[in-house]
C-alpha cells in the first residue's frame, strides 16, 4: 500500500474517531485493495490490532446493507459492524465525505455468538423459544439484511432490529367479569376460546388478551395474567392474577393441589357405578402425541365423578380432579365408558360444543379468606335433564 494511501487512511481513521493523539502513528499492517467497479475501491488493513474494511465509493448512498454486500465479496465469513459518522450528529449516517466519494469504514470484531443467544441477551424478558419463532418468521434483521437462522453467528455489535408482528387489536372484545378487585380477575371463558396464545405468531382473541387490560403480571409475554388454564373447548372459572405477588400465590395453591375445582359434564353413556373414584396415572399416546391415555407408566391422576341426573343414554355429572393432568378429566371419563359428549378427540359422537364446563374455584386470594367462584352451567346441559334443578 503506498505512503499516500496509507496518509488518506489515517486521515479517515481520525475522521471516524478511530484513531486519537496517542494512536495515530500505530502501525496500519496486512493490508490489501481491491477496484470493485471503476471508481470503488475496497481495501482491508490492520489498526491496532482491530482488522477494518474501507470502501471508497460514490455510489452506496450511505445504504449500510449494500456497505456490507460489497465488504462480503472480499470476505464472504466476516463479522462486523458499519462505523457511523461521528460528525453528522443530526441523524445517523455512515458515509464520510472524501475526495468527492463516500468513504464507509467496517470493524471487525470477535467473539461470533448464535443469533437466539445474541437476542436473549438483549431481551431477557421473551422467552428463547419466542425469539426463535422471530427469526424463522422474518422478522428480524442483522446489519439491514432479514435472517431466518436462529444458529447463524453475530456480533455483540453487529445492529440487530427485530420488528414483532402487529397483532389485531382486540382492546373492544369482552368476556364475562364474575369477580375483579386490586389483586385478581375471574372470568366465564365461553367455549372455543383459547386460554392463551398457543405461539407468538397465532393471532387470535384469547383469555389472555382480556387480562392484558387488567395486569402487570408477564405483559412481557403472550400470557399476561394467565396461572392456570382451560381447553380451548373447555368453558368456565378461569382466574387471573393482576400483579406479580398474586400471581406467585395463585400459581403455588395451584401447585400445591389446593385449588379446588368442580366441572359439570354430560357425558355420552352412563357410568357404571353413580359415584366414583377414577385413580389411574395418565401418559401421552405415542400413536398420536397432541393427545393422552390411562397408562401404568404414566403420572398419578386422580378424578372424583358423581352422576345428578341421567336420560336413556346420557348423563349429567360433578367431576372433581385432585390431580391436573391435560386432558385428565376427558380420558378418565373415557376410560369408563362415559366419554364427555361433543369430544372430538376421546368420544365417537358429534355436538355442537364439548360439554364440560368448569363450574366452581374454590381458593384463597390475597387480602381475603378462602372464597368460592361459580360460573353458571350453561343452559344447553341442563336442557339435556328436564327433571334436574340445580341446588
Amino acid at each position: 500500500m503506498s505512503k499516500t494511501l496509507t496518509r488518506d487512511i489515517r486521515v479517515l481513521l481520525r475522521q471516524f474517531e478511530i484513531a486519537g493523539e496517542f494512536t495515530m502513528k500505530t502501525e496500519i499492517s496486512q493490508s490489501k485493495e481491491n477496484e470493485l467497479a471503476q471508481g470503488v475501491t475496497l481495501m482491508t488493513f490492520v489498526f491496532d490490532k482491530t482488522r477494518y474494511y474501507l470502501l471508497i465509493d460514490g455510489n452506496a448512498n450511505d445504504d449500510k446493507a449494500y456497505v456490507v454486500e460489497q465488504i462480503k465479496t472480499m470476505d464472504s465469513e466476516v463479522i462486523g459492524h458499519v462505523v457511523k459518522n461521528p460528525l453528522d450528529t443530526s441523524q445517523t449516517t455512515y458515509g464520510m465525505p472524501f475526495k468527492g466519494k463516500d468513504a464507509y469504514l467496517f470493524k471487525v470484531t470477535t467473539p461470533k455468538r448464535r443469533l437466539d443467544h445474541e437476542l436473549a441477551n438483549r431481551y431477557p424478558k421473551i422467552t428463547r423459544s419466542t425469539l426463535q419463532k422471530y427469526i424463522k418468521a422474518g422478522h428480524v434483521k442483522v446489519d439491514g439484511i432479514v435472517v431466518t437462522k436462529p444458529k447463524q453467528d453475530v456480533l455483540e455489535t453487529d445492529d440487530i432490529a427485530m420488528a414483532p408482528p402487529e397483532y389485531s387489536d382486540f382492546s373492544t372484545q369482552e368476556l364475562p367479569i364474575i369477580y375483579i378487585d386490586d389483586n385478581v380477575i375471574v372470568v366465564n371463558k365461553p367455549t372455543g376460546v383459547l386460554t392463551h396464545s398457543k405461539g407468538v405468531l397465532n393471532d387470535e382473541f384469547t383469555v389472555a388478551d382480556f387480562f392484558r387490560r387488567y395486569t402487570t403480571f408477564g405483559l412481557e409475554t403472550s400470557r399476561p395474567g394467565i396461572v392456570h388454564r382451560l381447553d380451548r373447548d373447555t368453558s368456565g372459572i378461569i382466574i387471573g392474577a393482576r400483579h406479580d405477588e398474586a400471581a406467585d400465590m395463585l400459581k403455588k395453591q395451584f401447585a400445591d393441589r389446593k385449588a379446588k375445582k368442580e366441572y359439570m359434564a354430560v357425558t355420552d353413556g352412563i357410568p357404571k357405578e353413580p359415584t366414583a373414584v377414577i385413580d389411574l396415572p395418565i401418559g401421552r399416546n405415542p400413536s398420536a402425541p397432541s393427545t393422552f391415555r390411562v397408562d401404568p407408566s404414566g403420572k398419578l391422576a386422580v378424578t372424583t365423578y358423581e352422576v345428578v341426573a341421567t336420560t336413556d343414554t346420557q348423563a349429567l355429572a360433578k367431576l372433581w380432579p385432585t390431580t391436573g393432568r391435560t386432558h385428565q378429566l376427558r380420558v378418565h371419563m373415557q376410560y369408563i365408558l362415559a366419554p364427555i359428549a361433543g369430544d372430538r378427540v376421546y368420544g365417537k359422537k358429534k355436538a355442537d360444543r364439548l360439554f364440560l364446563h368448569a363450574h366452581t374455584l374454590e381458593i384463597t386470594i390475597p387480602a381475603s379468606k378462602r372464597v368460592t367462584f361459580t360460573a353458571p352451567i350453561p343452559a344447553e346441559f341442563t336442557d339435556k335433564f328436564p327433571g334436574y334443578t340445580h341446588a
